[in-house]
């Protein structure tokens, strides 16, 4: 309660421009960048403490670049691609876990490529002085890194969240809801339900400046919990500064689940340009 109260003095403090892009948070809005729009984005996540329940590795994450992109297929429908093809865990702690005898590396620190991330975001409804803009996102995250370096699970899940956002006087507020089907790496017959949750608030301190927060993550809706689906979450203060199509952002990440780090920081760019001409 007091990490909600916190997010919600924030909003109070500043006013907010009308950008819906979303750096450095995760929680998506239901605005989308545009037809004939492409978003690139490229920064970098450090996380300290992080554990993986799986392989049994606890330790300091580094991501980098961490690479998304945002076609605007239509006025109402992007589709988005993210990735990071290089992440290293500083080893810090071991411990007995479902796949730890399949982990396979010399030293105190392993590397790998991040699992790829698919989505389709539609907005269905847009937003109206007396009611919010709504829309869905569906998402399939793709295995690509594996159980040897120990920071993979080598499953297929699939993401679908429903997605609500109102400017109300000068305060931006998003939120999102849905359901995720997280696939077990240690039985290829079962899997994990998890509900997700989202809701993040921005402000302006000037133009151009903005300050953000978010609570992000999911609840696992099993008993018991398929190994790779515990509970996730995490709070996210950041601010980003736009200039022209180029905007520069920052954030702090705290972890509130047991296998999220104890915190972390986020730093990168985003660039919108205009790619092609919608028939």
């Amino acid at each position: 309660m007091r990490f909600i109260a916190g997010l919600v003095l924030l909003g109070s403090l500043w006013p907010l421009p009308a950008a819906a892009q979303q750096r450095p948070l995760v929680t998506e809005d239901p605005e989308t960048i545009g037809a004939g729009l492409i978003l690139v984005e490229a920064g970098f996540d450090y996380l300290d403490g992080i554990f993986y329940p799986v392989s049994g590795l606890e330790g300091d994450l580094l991501r980098l670049p961490t690479v998304g992109t945002s076609l605007g297929v239509g006025s109402i429908a992007e589709i988005q691609v993210d990735w990071s093809p290089y992440q290293r865990l500083n080893v810090t702690d071991r411990a007995i876990a479902p796949l730890s005898g399949l982990v396979d590396f010399t030293g105190d620190s392993t590397t790998d490529i991040e699992d790829l991330v698919i989505a389709t975001k539609v907005r269905f409804l847009s937003e109206a002085p007396g009611r919010p803009a709504l829309g869905v996102r569906l998402a399939t995250k793709l295995p690509l890194a594996g159980n040897d370096s120990g920071l993979g699970l080598e499953t297929t899940d699939v993401l679908a969240s429903f997605l609500v956002g109102k400017t109300v006087q000068s305060i931006r507020i998003v939120g999102n809801v849905g359901l995720g089907i997280i696939g077990d790496p240690t039985a290829g017959n079962r899997q994990g339900e998890v509900l997700l949750y989202g809701a993040s608030i921005a402000r302006a301190l000037r133009q151009g400046f903005e300050v953000v927060g978010e609570i992000n993550g999911w609840w696992n809706l099993e008993d018991p919990e398929p190994p790779g689906s515990e509970d996730r979450s995490q709070l996210r203060l950041g601010s980003r500064y736009t200039h022209g199509s180029v905007r520069v952002d920052g954030g702090l990440i705290i972890g509130l689940a047991d296998r999220e780090p104890g915190f972390g920081f986020t730093a990168g760019a985003t660039w919108v340009f205009k790619g092609f001409t919608v028939p």
